[in-house]
């Protein structure tokens, strides 16, 4: 939905009065910054983006992009070696294998030949340069390498060039959407939000921001650690997040600690200073163009004027102490961002003063001043800071304590949860003994997969390295669990699952990929509940700056150290097996520039490959392959077919045509098809009468025994997502055998009576004529439930109850508003629960109807 240009108007005279205007519901309102002298406009939902404003056309393809690769089967062969990380022997016997056998021309020789060429074709993208960083430490010079890519130099290659220039965002943006009764205030992107919005502000009008995201941390390169690598990511906040989240390699060093002090202040101190000499040298290219600017001449032949920001700094906890150079979890004031006193961390509703970069340049002058180390220190120490320079000083207008963002993966997937309340969970369940741990276990084992979320088979006597695995056991652990603890005989525990029902809530609103300011004033409520439920500690803390991050800096997924921490795997991976262990970093860097290179070549081929194909005959002869994008990829048995609605929703998995006589023979004992095709003639008549289509003929319609219907066992339902209105899709099953296991997904149907849940029972189309219509038989969960445990409301569970199969009704496929996953609860026959945490669209849908 989002694009990042629209419409240009004209701003009403300066003081003037005008009529109200008549504003239709979610229509979209842009503010742009004043210096980008692009006036206010109103733009219809469905015409945002597509103004004048908007990318221009595709940019003529490059006819040879794979030079100076001498052929296109030169490039493809020695991209192919290079993914598959052929070792010289195996290159050399493929080019020779290649040439005994050929068609397209094809002229490399040897490994040597495919080498030279990749360095020839190293100048299309910026290379790595090598310096040494001199630190001293106790009078003794120590000197490390640095390998880094200028980061002006990287961000002119993409201003440059004619695919990636034209997605560029340069001015700052405030957005609306209209409820029916005023705009509501959205934000997505960084341009979208307070702080790009206040740079722009800054530099003169005539110029433009560059706003840079750098991403630090070590990584393991070795099985035992023994290698270590530093890797520095940047990203442009300029560009959509879909565009800037491919991985670039900014720069990297090494730190090895001196056996002989081993957490000494003096040699933490010395650490922290190779850190920051180190990150000037990738900063230096930007100082002075910080305070005086620099003219680009862009892809469009346009010369832009540019100022650059560190906007945003992304990293875990004890790389944003090392960054913000404070002490850490051992200082008085733990908190990067914030003077939060160590003894008030776990009030995250408290506002403390915020750390500035001028205050600490000060209070440092100040103390170096004092003529003795213990003087220096109690003055330093007073605000738990390092006695150490900032690299981040060099930037006009960058703070480094408002670039330090909350970063979500390690501050609550790997720490909130994973560090705190579950390993207290698995204490529970262990005191309970083995039958508890079966019970949760069996809950995970079988419930219904669904895409983006993994599946469990054990989950209480496992742990995991990776956040995402304890993200999605969050979100279904309180599923689980429910029954297991009683408020009664374990209100410990009990009280621990409401504590990370909180938690999850806050983590749904922390995820939302658009916030609003009702949102945002909903995550607040969320936090607040959490609040006073956990013990003192730093990851906790820094929750209380999240929503705040979120105002200044966009969206959570804008600062999020998993897109970045996905490249420590290939890093170690090419240190394993594209190096001798000796001068690794030449070696990793060469293999990275080389995939970088690789990539750009390839995306010019695809581009050009694009634009020679046909757009006529072609297209209508090839098949719909939409439909056969699952959420599992193994998946093969879905056929596809025309869509009856290619909008909402696609049928696959298509099966042989039965008559009636056969479906209700072949469902004896199954009270769900008792009088199938009675039932099925008094639904389609209704459907019919009730939305005045003609009837075949003039008569009502009455299907016989021998008459056909097509059965499908595959659904793919498109549906506009509450939090981004973007289309979202969910991929259904309605089959008694899917990798082994029957699967009848459950979904959401809109009827005349409001919102119902259901289970899919069979999918299918009948012919009325001439026509076709899809229809699915639902056993629905809309029964009255009675009186609601008291866990319904500590738990935020949405219960439902099942109606017997004999009940089952048909719909019009036409009625599912999306997907769902249901569970049952155990302890009330026929009862289930809503598991409104599968995705935020379904969080945002359950809040609605729980606040209706």
């Amino acid at each position: 939905m989002f694009s990042t240009h629209v419409y240009t108007g004209d701003p009403p005279p300066s003081g003037s009065t005008l009529p109200a205007p008549q504003h239709d519901i979610d229509d979209i309102k842009v503010e742009y910054h004043p210096s980008s002298g692009i006036p206010t406009k109103v733009y219809r939902f469905e015409d945002y983006g597509r103004g004048p404003g908007a990318p221009p056309a595709v940019p003529e393809a490059d006819p040879i992009p794979w030079q100076p690769f001498r052929t296109r089967m030169d490039f493809e062969v020695a991209e192919l070696a290079h993914d598959a990380g052929l070792s010289h022997e195996q290159l050399d016997r493929l080019i020779r294998l290649i040439h005994r056998s050929r068609i397209e021309l094809f002229t490399l020789k040897n490994r040597k030949d495919v080498r030279d060429t990749w360095d020839a074709a190293s100048f299309k993208m910026t290379p790595f340069t090598k310096e040494e960083v001199i630190v001293p430490f106790r009078g003794v010079d120590q000197t490390f390498s640095l390998f880094y890519r200028s980061l002006w130099d990287w961000v002119t290659d993409l201003l440059q060039d004619p695919q990636v220039g034209p997605n560029f965002v340069f001015d700052a943006q405030r957005l609306s959407k209209f409820n029916g009764e005023n705009f509501v205030w959205f934000i997505h992107e960084p341009w979208t939000a307070n702080a790009f919005w206040e740079y722009q502000s800054k530099i003169p009008s005539d110029a433009k921001p560059l706003a840079f995201i750098l991403y630090a941390n070590k990584a393991k390169l070795s099985s035992f650690g023994r290698a270590k690598g530093y890797p520095v990511v940047a990203h442009c906040a300029n560009l959509p997040i879909g565009i800037r989240n491919g991985e670039g390699l900014g720069g990297g060093h090494i730190v090895k600690e001196d056996k002989q002090h081993p957490g000494k202040p003096a040699f933490v101190n010395f650490k922290n200073a190779v850190w920051h000499a180190s990150f000037l040298k990738i900063l230096d290219c930007l100082a002075p163009l910080s305070r005086l600017g620099s003219a680009i001449k862009c892809w469009d032949d346009i010369i832009r004027v540019f100022y650059p920001i560190v906007l945003i700094l992304s990293a875990d906890y004890e790389e944003q102490a090392v960054m913000a150079l404070i002490c850490g979890l051992m200082g008085k004031f733990p908190c990067p961002v914030c003077l939060v006193p160590r003894d008030e961390l776990s009030n995250t509703l408290k506002v403390f003063p915020l750390r500035t970069c001028t205050e600490n340049k000060a209070l440092l002058a100040r103390a170096r001043e004092c003529t003795t180390l213990a003087a220096r220190e109690q003055i330093v120490s007073s605000q738990s800071l390092r006695d150490v320079d900032s690299s981040f000083g060099v930037l006009e207008h960058t703070d480094v304590h408002r670039a330090l963002s909350h970063d979500k993966l390690h501050f609550n997937d790997e720490g909130l949860f994973s560090d705190h309340e579950w390993p207290e969970l698995q204490k529970w369940v262990e005191h309970l003994g083995r039958q508890a741990a079966v019970q949760i276990d069996s809950f995970f084992q079988s419930i219904p997969r669904w895409g983006n979320l993994n599946h469990f088979d054990q989950v209480i006597s496992v742990s995991f390295s990776d956040g995402t695995k304890y993200e999605d056991i969050s979100k279904l652990i309180v599923f689980a669990a429910h029954t297991v603890f009683n408020h009664n005989t374990d209100p410990e525990a009990y009280l621990l699952l409401r504590c990370i029902r909180s938690y999850v809530e806050f983590n749904m609103y922390a995820s939302l990929e658009v916030h609003t300011e009702d949102t945002i004033n909903n995550g607040w409520d969320a936090l607040s509940k959490l609040t006073g439920l956990m013990d003192n500690f730093p990851k906790k803390h820094l929750s209380a700056h999240f929503f705040d991050n979120i105002e200044a800096k966009g969206v959570s997924q804008n600062y999020s150290t998993k897109p970045n921490e996905k490249m420590h795997g290939p890093l170690k991976d090419a240190y394993q097996d594209r190096t001798n262990f000796k001068n690794f970093a030449e070696q990793i860097l060469r293999y990275n520039h080389d995939s970088l290179i690789a990539e750009y070549i390839r995306n010019k081929l695809d581009h050009l490959d694009s634009q020679n194909l046909s757009i006529s005959d072609d297209l209508e002869d090839q098949p719909d392959t939409a439909l056969q994008e699952t959420d599992n990829p193994d998946d093969t048995d879905i056929d596809s077919t025309e869509p009856t609605d290619a909008q909402h929703f696609s049928l696959g998995s298509k099966q042989a045509a039965m008559s009636f006589t056969l479906i209700e023979a072949g469902s004896l004992g199954d009270p769900a098809f008792e009088r199938f095709r009675i039932k099925l003639n008094d639904f389609l008549n209704h459907v019919f009468a009730a939305n005045s289509i003609p009837f075949p003929g003039g008569r009502r319609i009455q299907l016989v025994a021998s008459n056909m219907i097509v059965e499908y066992r595959f659904l793919k339902v498109n549906f506009e997502s509450l939090v981004d209105w973007r289309v979202s899709t969910d991929y259904l099953r309605c089959t008694p055998m899917f990798h082994g296991s029957p699967r009848y997904d459950c979904v959401v149907l809109q009827t005349d009576t409001g919102i119902i849940f259901g289970k899919l029972v069979l999918i299918f189309t009948c012919t009325v004529g001439d026509v076709q219509y899809p229809v699915m038989l639902v056993l629905p969960y809309d029964r009255p439930v009675g009186i609601r445990p008291r866990k319904d409301k500590d738990f935020q569970f949405w219960r439902v109850k099942r109606k017997p199969r004999a009940s089952a009704e048909f719909f019009s496929v036409h009625s599912i508003v999306r997907g769902c996953m249901i569970v049952e609860d155990v302890s009330r026959p026929d009862e289930f629960l809503i598991v409104d945490t599968i995705d935020t669209d379904m969080f945002l849908r359950m809040q609605d109807i729980h606040s209706q």
